[in-house]
């Protein structure tokens, strides 16, 4: 928790907002790899990417 809190503070006083969008597509891009890993779609996921 203590990582997500200094990010937003990070991005709160330096006035990155733009750096936003990219964290949340990379960390929904590593949500639909780590819950993809043990299922049957694995093999179709990795081909995406």
């Amino acid at each position: 928790m203590y990582v997500i809190k200094d990010l937003w503070d990070f991005l709160k006083h330096r006035k990155k907002w733009w750096l936003l969008p990219m964290i949340i597509v990379l960390l929904f891009f590593g949500v639909v790899i780590v819950m993809s890993s043990g299922s049957a779609i694995a093999p179709f996921i990795y081909t995406i990417f």
